[in-house]
């Protein structure tokens, strides 16, 4: 039995009794002050307290294990709000390499001049005669690259004669390149003709390739639904009250179009053409003070010799009391309306 002096250890302290196990005495010591997961410092540690350890020497982990935390939250965060703002500006805005994605391909390319250009160049190519050859010849020059075909594909053999041609549609492909459509007509029939045109960067222009001749347009077919809620009654209602409107229409009295029409300035037809008569009235059911109807017309043009047109005509009426006034009249863009 060993025994260990309370001096010095406090009235709580009690004398300690303990009997080692042979060999053991050393290793297995009850003594808490051996014991540092009690908290309890080694006997001669030096420890402040009577041997106590205060937890100051690891306490500094602890502020760095929140610092690293703290700095994952901020990295997490900001990457968050980064991602949906860079997709966003690369969308609308985008820099350096994406800009140039972004832009259109046939930004700077002179548009409304090759569609001229063109247009006059078809005038020409469209329109040959062996007789005249030569002239046709001198007048390409101005479209053609140089060392071109004189004649740029023809054999100086027959003839061709257009009486029209109207440009349809330019599709640039770049800043430099494009192909000008064009509807020509002849005798008896419609030509579609593409032609290339280059334009460099100071805007002169020329024909770059031979052009292709195409199909015409085809003829598309109109919707068969029409107007299937057809208000009848307003139909009969306007009829004479139209009747009298087209006539002062076709001579363009301007007093007289001021009292049928709802405080709009209505320019008539000034006497070119003579009225006959409002062949239909379509009228859709709507709102009651407020409708756009559709009417066809029967027209003489002015020294036509007794010939007659019918026309239709798209009106915007609006009703002030008991009276339909027009606010607008127009053609109309309803497929078989009347």
């Amino acid at each position: 039995m060993a025994r260990r002096s309370a001096v010095g250890r406090g009235r709580d302290t009690a004398v300690v009794e303990e009997t080692a196990a042979p060999g053991r005495a050393l290793a297995s010591s009850a003594d808490p002050w051996d014991l540092p997961e009690r908290g309890r410092g080694r006997p001669g540690g030096g420890s402040r307290g009577g041997g106590r350890w205060g937890g100051s020497g690891g306490r500094w982990w602890v502020w760095v294990g929140r610092a690293v935390l703290w700095a994952l939250i901020i990295v997490i965060l900001v990457n968050g709000v980064r991602a949906p703002f860079e997709r966003f500006t690369s969308d609308d805005t985008p820099s350096g390499g994406a800009t140039a994605s972004k832009t259109p391909k046939n930004a700077g390319f002179p548009t409304s001049a090759a569609g001229a250009f063109a247009l006059q160049f078809a005038n020409v190519y469209l329109n040959f005669d062996q007789k005249t050859a030569p002239a046709r010849e001198a007048q390409l020059r101005s479209f053609l690259p140089d060392g071109a075909d004189a004649q740029y594909g023809w054999n100086g053999v027959g003839k061709m004669q257009v009486q029209s041609v109207q440009v349809a549609g330019v599709d640039a492909r770049d800043a430099s390149n494009a192909t000008v459509t064009l509807l020509a007509r002849t005798t008896d029939r419609w030509l579609r003709l593409t032609v290339p045109v280059y334009a460099d960067r100071s805007g002169s222009l020329v024909v770059s390739a031979r052009p292709a001749l195409l199909p015409p347009p085809a003829k598309a077919q109109l919707p068969q639904d029409g107007i299937q809620d057809r208000d009848t009654s307003l139909e009969t209602e306007l009829q004479p009250f139209l009747g009298t409107f087209f006539q002062e229409y076709a001579n363009g009295n301007q007093a007289a179009l001021s009292r049928f029409s709802n405080g709009t300035t209505i320019a008539g037809l000034a006497k070119t053409v003579v009225f006959v008569q409002v062949k239909e009235v379509v009228a859709p059911k709507g709102p009651e003070g407020s409708r756009t109807v559709t009417a066809t017309v029967v027209w003489q043009p002015a020294g036509g010799g007794g010939g007659e047109l019918e026309q239709s005509y798209q009106l915007a009426m609006v009703k002030k009391g008991t009276t339909w006034l027009v606010q607008d009249i127009r053609g109309t863009t309803q497929p078989d309306a009347s």
